[in-house]
């Protein structure tokens, strides 16, 4: 009999950690309340305590990076290397094998493109570890009278099928007297009350019944100007008319959003339900992983252009959408949406979120290594993010020379300063020199990001494989959505479907 995984509250597993690495007490994050006295700060004088990055084309032995060879054989092992021990921890070896079932598929219609969708589950082999299962679910669309692959977003978030289809008038009335007679063989007293009510139907079509219940709709994402646009049809319904498909990956079903359950989920699963080691993998890197078996399916699926998927995601999904197409080369673009720290900000800028924030109550996101970075009194001493030996330029960078799109939107709309816009926009412009030595075009500025401004507001850098644009929604990528679309199809060659 295996045995049983551990139950930890998150407190408890934090503390673990901190045993686990010798951390006596660790510095408290900043509010992000700025009316408390310990608020984050949003002074631009003060945001620099470390103002030089570490320089993505300098080996950790001081020489300079000069050719692509010396970058794809030394300088970019040696980052991810850096990311694995220090930030976003380690994929174990010999991972499970995962077997993907279609459990629904279904003709639609998005906006008023016909579609197929096809709701998808990715079983993880727990044969090691039979008390933990893990069963990745997604949702795939693909455009219907579209010739040919078309290019897929995947997109983290909750997968739900468009707009199932429901029974036409013929269909429902067969349905209907089948229920009908169920009821009475059940409960043969209700035979009076169905001849009282001989037009009774118990599904309407104003109401049709779905295997999980009554079908509603998604609610939109937010009022338009807050999270969304008032002009622009919802991202999926932009992404089919252009020929695109979609699909959407659950990121809790591959490894909660919760330091009580890292003893289950995937990294539970792998650890047989045990407390993480220091360079055990975050829920992030986790997400990752999982976008990366949506994406062994999506290779298998004669409908999908396999070598033109991207990956998508705003906020902590954002973070999760860098390091997937940081990580995995397969990934030939990324919208990354307001990811703030442990995405495309740096670490080293002290503008609202910091370090502190990711060691404290959002520590399972990163391996318990980048908890010594928060520290301020252990057995080694203490260290701050000035001591890390990589930042979000190096992040960003990994995903050279394939497509990378930051996006943010604007406080007075939702999207917090919390995130540093003007720190992302920074390390974007500190990215740029990979790039260019890969040979492909950035963001048309020089690479100084000590002196580099912030373009305006709703002005795009969308000229090169690197770009960036700040839109004048909230805390979303939707706004930035077409932008994103006509963007990518210059550079895959992709002729609008409409």
């Amino acid at each position: 009999m295996p045995e049983l995984a551990v139950n930890l509250t998150q407190d408890q597993d934090h503390a673990n950690m901190m045993k686990q690495l010798g951390i006596v007490a660790l510095r408290p994050g900043p509010s992000g309340n700025e009316s408390d006295s310990n608020h984050a700060n949003y002074d631009e004088s003060k945001a620099n305590p470390w103002p030089n990055y570490p320089d993505p084309l300098v080996l950790s032995n001081g020489r300079k990076v000069t050719t692509q060879e010396m970058w794809w054989k030394l300088r970019r092992p040696e980052i991810v290397e850096d990311f694995n021990r220090e930030a976003y921890g380690r994929v174990p070896k010999n991972m499970p094998k995962v077997t993907w079932t279609v459990k629904i598929i279904d003709h639609e219609v998005v906006g008023r493109t016909p579609v197929i969708a096809t709701h998808l589950s990715g079983h993880v082999d727990n044969t090691s570890y039979p008390l933990i299962e893990v069963n990745i679910d997604m949702v795939l669309v693909t455009p219907a009278n579209v010739p040919g692959p078309v290019p897929v977003l995947m997109m983290f978030g909750r997968p739900t099928l468009p707009a199932p289809s429901q029974p036409n008038h013929d269909d429902l009335y067969k349905l209907n007297q089948a229920l009908r007679a169920l009821l009475v063989k059940s409960d043969p007293s209700l035979q009076a009350i169905l001849d009282k009510y001989p037009a009774y139907q118990p599904i309407t079509a104003e109401e049709p019944l779905w295997p999980f219940g009554p079908y509603r709709p998604p609610a939109p994402t937010g009022p338009p100007g807050i999270n969304g646009s008032s002009n622009d049809p919802p991202s999926t319904e932009q992404l089919v008319a252009d020929g695109w498909g979609y699909a959407t990956i659950d990121p809790a079903s591959i490894q909660a959003d919760n330091g009580a359950l890292l003893t289950r989920g995937i990294i539970g699963l792998l650890n047989k339900g045990q407390p993480r080691r220091p360079d055990d993998w975050g829920a992030l890197r986790a997400w990752a992983w999982g976008a990366s078996q949506g994406l062994n399916y999506l290779e298998t699926n004669s409908a999908i252009d396999a070598k033109h998927v991207g990956i998508e995601g705003v906020s902590r999904f954002g973070k999760a959408a860098l390091v997937t197409e940081a990580y995995d080369q397969r990934f030939y673009m990324g919208l990354i949406g307001s990811s703030g720290k442990g995405g495309a900000t740096p670490l080293r800028r002290n503008f609202g979120e910091a370090v502190e924030s990711l060691t404290g109550g959002e520590y399972y996101w990163l391996a318990g290594n980048f908890l010594k970075y928060g520290a301020s009194e252990a057995t080694f001493g203490s260290k701050n993010a000035g001591d890390l030996p990589v930042d979000a330029p190096e992040l960003i960078a990994l995903c050279a020379p394939r497509l990378v799109f930051i996006s943010y939107g604007i406080p007075e709309h939702g999207d917090a300063r919390w995130l540093d816009h003007r720190g992302s926009y920074m390390a974007t412009v500190a990215a740029q020199p990979v790039f260019q030595l890969l040979g492909v075009k950035t963001l048309g500025v020089s690479s100084d990001y000590h002196r580099e401004k912030m373009p305006p507001v709703n002005v795009g850098l969308l000229d090169g494989q690197l770009a960036w644009r700040q839109h004048d929604g909230g805390h979303t990528d939707a706004p930035n959505m077409k932008y994103f679309i006509a963007w990518a199809d210059r550079f895959i060659d992709h002729r609008t479907a409409q």
